[in-house]
């Protein structure tokens, strides 16, 4: 077995409720739109 395959297998899993909110479609509008906000922040800063 090579190092990247044993650190695949060490890796942690997600939790039940992590997997349900990655699937729950209002969650992923919620961050959708919050990354877009920390996008257009940054953007924004750079254009003085």
């Amino acid at each position: 077995m090579n190092s990247a395959d044993e650190s695949i297998n060490k890796a942690p899993l997600p939790t039940e409720k992590t997997l349900k909110a990655r699937k729950n479609l209002i969650f992923q509008l919620f961050r959708f739109v919050a990354i877009n906000i920390r996008m257009v922040k940054m953007i924004m800063k750079g254009h003085h």
